[in-house]
């Protein structure tokens, strides 16, 4: 049975440092296919932790501890966030878009962005039609087709004069804040949290002064939400023997979602422990075990085809590799006010770091391939 949340009262595991780093990471862009600056911050973070590092030909970086021992253990998380391209640039200048990953068009209008170009960025904004001018019964609703940026010009000529051309990617201008004193609010908590999570637990086993008798491989994966692109290609050059991989899931106590076809899993109450096919049953076993006896709550969801995380990639790569899915439940994911539990944050950051005790002290990998 799950450990309550009374029993998980305790101080902040989280310093000033970590939390100065978690607020430029989120507030730095770091879209889909663009990831390098986001990354730079990463590694600048993280490189105090570990031996050494990689980074593959897309940009997906792993941060090493024991490069040199013969199993490998992959925590991952990934990095990009879903953003717009431009598309087409209208003789009346103003600009039509296209998705780089899921980007929500509903939220657009009226929103600030940034247009990232060769020479620097371009601020523009979403435009949308003054309520006065709708016709009540009859208004049009936001869609891909239909939202356009306004970047101050009067035609494409002077858009191509602010440096402005098809294929410049486009994110949203909004910043970190902290809700109640308890939720952090922003844009690309998924899955820059899951990039923050890893680079704590390395902080911690450092700290901590932790010696793995494995490698672990901290993984912050590119081009997740263009299809686990980042995570299929590293996986095959690092060839791991385990995988915990760490996403965000729904908060499906917010209004106008429905728990019968989502699942019951709640902000505040603790990490989502996923069951599914690409999870192994061996590791998620060890992962709730760990959870129970360290005293961290934990929910739990099923997932039928895939988890439609970096999960799948590295479960079924390289001939099956055994992999878990922790989550952090999100209000409000693909929004500009992605809302995710400081505890929550805290409990996998633990939970994956006590984990990784427990292999280390069963030593023998084959426990994941048992029956």
């Amino acid at each position: 049975m799950a450990a309550t949340k009374k029993e998980t009262k305790a101080k902040s595991i989280l310093n000033k440092e970590s939390l100065k780093f978690l607020e430029a990471y989120l507030n730095n862009a770091s879209p889909t296919g663009f990831e390098a600056e986001g990354q730079k911050l990463w590694l600048k973070y993280i490189k105090p932790y570990v031996k050494t590092y990689t980074i593959d030909n897309y940009g997906s970086v792993a941060a090493i501890i024991n490069p040199e021992a013969k199993y490998k253990v992959v925590i991952e998380a990934h990095a990009d966030e879903i953003s717009w391209f431009v598309h087409y640039i209208a003789k009346d200048g103003f600009i039509y878009v296209r998705r780089n990953g899921g980007s929500d068009h509903q939220i657009a209008p009226s929103m600030r962005v940034h247009i990232h170009t060769e020479n620097g960025i371009v601020p523009a904004v979403f435009g949308w039609p003054a309520i006065h001018t709708r016709v009540d019964g009859k208004e049009e609703t936001p869609k891909t087709n239909n939202i356009w940026l306004d970047c101050g010009a009067a035609s494409s000529e002077e858009v191509a004069k602010l440096g402005i051309r098809v294929g410049d990617v486009i994110t949203y201008q909004d910043q970190f804040m902290m809700l109640n004193n308890k939720y952090f609010v922003g844009r690309a908590l998924d899955n820059r949290l899951g990039g923050f999570i890893i680079a704590e637990v390395a902080r911690l086993l450092h700290t901590q002064k932790v010696k793995l008798p494995f490698g672990l491989y901290i993984v912050n994966a590119v081009q997740e939400e263009v299809g686990l692109r980042g995570a299929e290609m590293i996986t095959d050059s690092i060839k791991p023997n385990v995988a915990i991989v760490t996403d965000v899931c729904h908060d499906t106590g917010t209004p106008m979602i429905n728990v019968k076809e989502q699942g019951d899993t709640r902000c505040g109450k603790g990490p989502v422990l996923t069951t599914g096919p690409a999870v192994h049953n061996n590791l998620l076993k060890l992962i709730k075990t760990t959870a129970d006896k360290n005293k961290i709550p934990f929910q739990r969801l099923s997932a039928s085809r895939a988890t439609g995380t970096d999960t799948d990639a590295f479960a079924y790569s390289n001939g099956g590799v055994p992999s878990a899915l922790i989550s952090i439940p999100l209000k409000y994911m693909h929004t500009t006010v992605e809302s995710a539990h400081q505890e929550d944050v805290e409990n996998v950051i633990k939970l994956i770091f006590e984990s990784l005790k427990v292999i280390k002290n069963n030593q023998d990998f084959r426990y994941f391939t048992k029956v």
